[in-house]
């Protein structure tokens, strides 16, 4: 296959929010629909006993929040999505700013009680300022919260958002019902009473059918009829090429504990997410489709495997293809290194891969080769930009005990 099909195959995308929004319940799901899972898992939940799949450290298990960004890589409708689940706690949030240098589009998750919080301000401006397309998710419609048109004037407010609405609900909380989705213009009614397996969905094709008013109620479908002609009147039509600019933002309705909404973001998030993006070197603009291999360094993860102390380097690749044991240039070190085991993830399994193609994250063996913001080519010196870089916050005066243990030392401060 051509690199270009491979590249036209790659949806690469981070998952942001403030703490406790629905991030990696959502990343769960999305891997659930996408058959990627055969059961969801929960970040807490007494009665469901599987952990979630991006959550795979024991802090994270025991804390119930996500620490580190996890990378997630499955297949769904001929397609290679690549889901890179970020932390929402500030303590942690170096690691999603420079995760959002490696992605080429987000999906933003909001709290339908709590709204717009400041985490998600903080880092929808960077995306902003990047030009990243987004996808807003407005979750946990299961439980009472802000009216639909409120948060989307919120959204519009606080995050400086052009919103277009793609699916909208019917009722709130004990009333919610469903979704009615704008994109396939149909509604999709769901049994919430299964958290962990998929539930069967009935499609209503026209929105003035009476069987909508038998599904739902008079009541509800005369309330759903009435915000759909509030919608189509007050926002505009969805248009791709501007959602890819970055100067429009499709949103959806749902609940991902729940399984409502979650199949209508994963498929219209397959019809207009963007294929791997160009990024700009200090040099020039690479584009993916070049033959020569180029990528970066975003994050440097010890100890993924417990049993091991491995040091594990992830790579975003952003044009040529990356083959096994084949030597590529370190430009800041101007030396070749082959790489015999390369890896795909899925959370903490990986897995050895011979290819790897745009858009695609590798994770590479470290011995101390790499540090955050490393390009790897073919043999162009190329240098990419963005990769953000923070000050210290704390500072501690540190005693060798063991004067023969001087080197290691040194090579454990300068990591």
């Amino acid at each position: 296959m051509s690199i270009a099909k491979e590249i036209n195959k790659r949806r690469t995308f981070g998952i942001i929010s403030h703490p406790d929004a629905g991030k990696t319940t959502l990343t769960e799901k999305l891997l659930l629909f996408g058959g990627a899972i055969q059961e969801a898992g929960a970040v807490k939940n007494n009665k469901i006993k599987k952990s979630a799949t991006s959550d795979f450290m024991e802090i994270e298990r025991q804390r119930g929040i996500s620490v580190a960004t996890s990378v997630l890589a499955f297949e769904y409708r001929d397609k290679k999505i690549n889901i890179l689940d970020t932390p929402g706690h500030k303590d942690f949030a170096e690691d999603t700013y420079r995760t959002l240098t490696a992605v080429d589009s987000v999906i933003v998750v909001i709290d339908v009680a709590k709204g717009v919080e400041e985490q998600t301000e903080k880092l929808v401006s960077v995306c902003r300022m990047r030009n990243i397309p987004m996808i807003v998710f407005i979750n946990k419609l299961d439980r009472e919260g802000k009216d639909a048109f409120d948060l989307l004037d919120e959204v519009e407010q606080k995050l400086g958002l052009a919103v277009t609405p793609l699916s909208f609900p019917i009722g709130m909380g004990y009333d919610f019902k469903g979704i009615y989705n704008l994109y396939e213009k149909n509604v999709n009614l769901f049994d919430g009473s299964n958290k962990t397996h998929v539930s069967k969905t009935t499609a209503i094709d026209n929105v003035q059918s009476e069987q909508l008013d038998n599904l739902v109620g008079s009541s509800a479908a005369d309330s759903l009829r009435e915000n759909l002609e509030l919608v189509e009147g007050v926002y505009p039509s969805f248009n791709r090429n501007e959602y890819l600019a970055g100067t429009q933002q499709p949103v959806f309705f749902g609940s991902a504990l729940n399984n409502f909404g979650v199949r209508e973001l994963l498929d219209c998030f397959i019809d207009i997410a963007p294929t791997p993006r160009p990024k700009a070197a200090e040099e020039r603009v690479v584009q993916p489709e070049e033959e020569e291999f180029s990528g970066f360094v975003f994050k440097i993860h010890a100890n993924m495997d417990p049993k091991h102390r491995d040091r594990l380097a992830f790579i975003k690749i952003v044009s040529g293809t990356f083959e096994r044991n084949k030597p590529y240039l370190h430009v800041r070190h101007q030396k070749k290194l082959k790489f015999s085991s390369p890896n795909t993830f899925f959370a903490e399994r990986k897995e050895i891969i011979d290819i790897s193609y745009p858009g695609d994250i590798v994770g590479l063996h470290d011995t101390g080769n790499f540090k955050i913001g490393d390009t790897l080519t073919s043999s162009e010196n190329l240098n990419y930009r963005g990769i953000p870089s923070f000050s210290p916050e704390h500072f501690r005066y540190i005693n060798n005990a063991d004067p023969m243990k001087a080197k290691q030392l040194f090579k454990g401060i300068d990591q």
